[in-house]
């Protein structure tokens, strides 16, 4: 294979445009299309047309285009070596540095433990396939917030609105709250008179996520229209571990759907209470405005808010 010149294979000065090149190496140390778009500052289809003029040019394909991102030919490793430092100095030279390096910084993200491992970072996977770098973090909504007002986080997801005007917030997803128990809670729940309404769990343990209720007692307002009278049996708080001790059998409790979906769909947790009207949460993507110049930000906000739709 006739190696690549960036000079001509005359030693001529070659007609290449140093836009053309910042492209290229954009996409060459990202990945991606996509990312370097974000990087540049240019719409996706922009980076791709670019792409394939320089390759035209060079009359060689750099990139190999795979499902997710791609991947450089050797012609593009030859290409980047010998125009990669003098790019970098000309960024420098001009001010451009600092948007360059931004590429390597972390996103720092916040939300629920619970949503974070079983949607949000599932749905984020692509993007760090393509060279986007995580740092997460989780707790609760009200101290995340705050946190993020102070700059520790770029992006929180929250249950619920926040306050004031300082944070911009969208809605990312609804979680239904629903009321399950194992099969042999289920069971023993089924034979009591219909009449006997909620009155029929108050002998089942309740495994809920904090001292004071505050799930179970929403649903009990909620879908029963009365006031929730009992204690706990066992108070853990991880929604996951109230799954799992659940469907162990060790009593019943309310969670969000989307987290007990598989054991639903299983068999291993059953629907103790169908209503029509089931309890909702709104979930917010929240971020504060002008904070951050990483253009890995906006990927990974776009992201989850297209990932929310279907969850």
């Amino acid at each position: 294979m006739r190696p690549l010149d960036p000079l001509g294979a005359s030693g001529a000065p070659a007609p290449y445009d140093l836009n053309l090149l910042r492209t290229f190496l954009a996409v060459y140390r990202s990945g991606s299309f996509t990312a370097a778009a974000q990087l540049l500052g240019l719409s996706q289809p922009t980076v791709t047309t670019q792409i394939r003029s320089l390759e035209r040019q060079t009359r060689r394909e750099l990139f190999e285009r795979l499902p997710r991102g791609v991947a450089p030919t050797a012609v593009a490793d030859e290409l980047a070596a010998r125009v990669a430092a003098p790019l970098d100095a000309l960024a420098e030279a001009t001010g451009h540095g600092p948007r360059e390096r931004s590429r390597t910084e972390p996103v720092h993200l916040a939300g629920p433990a619970e949503l974070l491992s079983t949607r949000a970072l599932p749905a984020l996977a692509p993007l760090v396939t393509e060279g986007v770098r995580l740092r997460v973090s989780t707790g609760l909504t009200e101290p995340l917030l705050d946190e993020l007002r102070a700059g520790r986080h770029d992006l929180v997801i929250a249950t619920s609105r926040p306050r004031g005007r300082t944070l911009s917030a969208v809605p990312l997803t609804d979680e239904e709250f629903v009321l399950v128990a194992a099969p042999v809670w289920a069971d023993r729940v089924a034979r009591r008179p219909a009449a006997e309404g909620p009155a029929a769990l108050h002998d089942i343990p309740l495994i809920t996520y904090a001292e004071d209720l505050p799930i179970v007692r929403r649903y009990w307002r909620h879908v029963f229209g009365r006031r929730l009278n009992c204690r706990a049996a066992v108070s853990v708080p991880d929604l996951t571990a109230v799954l799992a001790l659940v469907t162990a059998g060790a009593g019943y409790s309310v969670l969000p759907r989307y987290l007990c979906a598989g054991e639903l769909a299983s068999g291993a947790l059953v629907l103790l209470d169908t209503p029509e009207d089931a309890p909702i949460n709104t979930g917010f993507l929240v971020q504060r405005p002008g904070t951050s110049d990483n253009p890995h930000v906006a990927l990974v906000r776009d992201r989850l808010l297209e990932a929310g739709r279907t969850w």
